[in-house]
Order: C-alpha cells, then sequence, then structure tokens
C-alpha cells in the first residue's frame, strides 16, 4: 500500500486526510513511479473546495506535479524506461508515495537539476512558459506582467529574460525587491498605474502577460498598442474584451525538459521557498491556500 494525501468530500480543510491505496501499474500512456517530490498549488485547494468543478471520483489524491523514479512503463509509450528519474503532470494526484504520470507530459530530469526543482516545473512555471511563447514577442522588445511577484510572475520573467526580451512587471513596493532581482523593473499597482507603467518603460510595452484580471488589466491595457499581444491566465472575459486572449497550454515533453535545462543553466530559478515531507502536506497546503506565499512549496517523499 502506498501512503497518500487527498480529500473525502468536496469543501474545506476538514475534508481532508491521509489515505492508504495499492500500488498503481502503469496504463497506457501512463507512467508509474515512485514520488520523490510534488509540487503544491493553488488549484489543488480549488479543486477541492468544488470551485473547478466536481467531476472527481471519491476519495480523491490531490497534487498535479511531480518528481521521481519510474517503476513501470505502460503501453504505448516510447523514450522512458524503468529506473529513469523523471518529472510530470500527474494522472492520479501527486501527493503520494507512488503514482501515475501523463507520459505525453513528462521528461526526464537531468542529472543537475534536484527532484524538488523538476516537482515544480509542471504546472505554474509551464503555464509561465506557455504564456510568454503565446504573447509572441521578440528579442529587444518589452513584456509587462501584471502581478510579477507570484509563481508564475517570477518563472515568466525570467523565461523572457533569457529570450531576450526587457521585462516590467506590477506588484507590491514590498516586493520591489523580488522584482529586481528577477531583472525587471518594477511598477507598483493601484492607482496611477498607466502613469508608472510608462516611466518604467519609456519607449512603450510591445506585450502584456495578464496574471491578474478585472480593473488592474483594464487600468494596464491603455499602455498598450496591438491587444493581440495581450494574454491572460487569470481573466479570459477581460482579456477578450479587450482585445487580447485567454493563454493556449500547450505542454509537451519538449517543452517541459527545455525548462528543465534553463533550471540546469542556472538561468531559470522556481524559487522554492518552501520544502515539506509528505506527512506536513496539509499545512503546507494551508500556506498556498492562505495566499502570503511567495515563490513555491514542495512536499518531499522519502
Amino acid at each position: 500500500m502506498a501512503k497518500t494525501f487527498g480529500f473525502v468530500d468536496y469543501g474545506g480543510p476538514e475534508t481532508q486526510e491521509f489515505l492508504d491505496r495499492p500500488e498503481l501499474d502503469a496504463g497506457p500512456g501512463q507512467l508509474a513511479i515512485a514520488v520523490r517530490a510534488a509540487g503544491v498549488n493553488p488549484v489543488d485547494w480549488k479543486i477541492r473546495r468544488g470551485l473547478l468543478g466536481r467531476e472527481r471520483q471519491l476519495p480523491a489524491v490531490m497534487g498535479q506535479e511531480a518528481s521521481g523514479v519510474v517503476q513501470q512503463v505502460g503501453p504505448g509509450v516510447a523514450g522512458f524506461t524503468p529506473g529513469d528519474e523523471v518529472f510530470g503532470v500527474a494522472a492520479a494526484g501527486a501527493f503520494a508515495e507512488q503514482t501515475l504520470l501523463r507520459a505525453g507530459m513528462s521528461a526526464v530530469k537531468p542529472a543537475g537539476v534536484g527532484f524538488d526543482q523538476a516537482a515544480i516545473l509542471c504546472v505554474s512555471v509551464a503555464t509561465a512558459d506557455d504564456a510568454v511563447r503565446d504573447v509572441g514577442l521578440g528579442s529587444g522588445q518589452t513584456l509587462l506582467i501584471l502581478g510579477i511577484a507570484g509563481g508564475v510572475g517570477s518563472a515568466a520573467a525570467q523565461i523572457a529574460r533569457s529570450r531576450g526580451l526587457r521585462v516590467a512587471g506590477t506588484a507590491s513596493d514590498a516586493n520591489r525587491g523580488h522584482v529586481e532581482s528577477l531583472g525587471a523593473a518594477h511598477v507598483r499597482y493601484g492607482d496611477g498605474v498607466a502613469e508608472r507603467i510608462a516611466e518604467a518603460a519609456p519607449d512603450g510595452v510591445d506585450g502584456i502577460l495578464d496574471l491578474v484580471g478585472g480593473d488592474a488589466l483594464r487600468a494596464a491595457a491603455v499602455a498598450l498598442a496591438d491587444r493581440s499581444k495581450l494574454v491572460s491566465t487569470a481573466d479570459p472575459a477581460t482579456a477578450a474584451e479587450l482585445g487580447g486572449r485567454y493563454v493556449t497550454r500547450s505542454t509537451t515533453p519538449e517543452s517541459l525538459a527545455a525548462l528543465a535545462a534553463l533550471v540546469a543553466a542556472g538561468e531559470l530559478d522556481p524559487h522554492i521557498t518552501g520544502r515539506y515531507p509528505l506527512t506536513h502536506a496539509a499545512e503546507a497546503l494551508a500556506l498556498v491556500e492562505s495566499g502570503h506565499v511567495r515563490g513555491k512549496l514542495v512536499l518531499e517523499v522519502a
């Protein structure tokens, strides 16, 4: 039996508990892995609360992304062998000692990248990668990131810089140091943001990556002449209203391998700010649910 952490009903933290389940065999398109680390993301508690629909069979194991060692390769899967160190999107929950990954959304982990770093590349970092690519700017152009200080924004800033873009981003004054450490120009959000964007990017902005939505997006969008270069991960309705669009997700083994290569080269820091054993999954999830975590939290499995 493998220890897992999940929820037995939709609702708050009181529905969470540890669950034992038999070890799983890899089905078609899957990898069975011994888990070494798993990322903790806001989507995890949103699923538990039923905010993203209630279509899961209960009890449900939590967690969307994991890294570990391949135990078994499912039918029709190529490019992986037992013993490979891998990371990817979980098909059966990631907060577990053993689970399944989707082979089509997994990659082999480079030797120079830790299991902890690899485990957190598949949700927020992959979203950042897709979004920066979706905006479609070229080297030397300026990307404005709304909500740059969070997990997606921090990754997007680094990915954009690795592609030769100049970056500015909105965040609170308390996060100025963090934003500038990413190589980005800090723009305080709130009233008057359009004027501060103009000061930070006197030559104008060529694209906007929105991670906030709503009125904050409306206020910043006046800085962008070509609204086809506006991509949102947070508010598809407002993005469309302004002439932009929702991010197109396209996570592949190749895109994940490229992100891991950036980590190995020192060009991308996933910003792990907390590591917890699987036995403390509830504590890690509570911190993420509080909305006050900068960077990423990881569960480590012995």
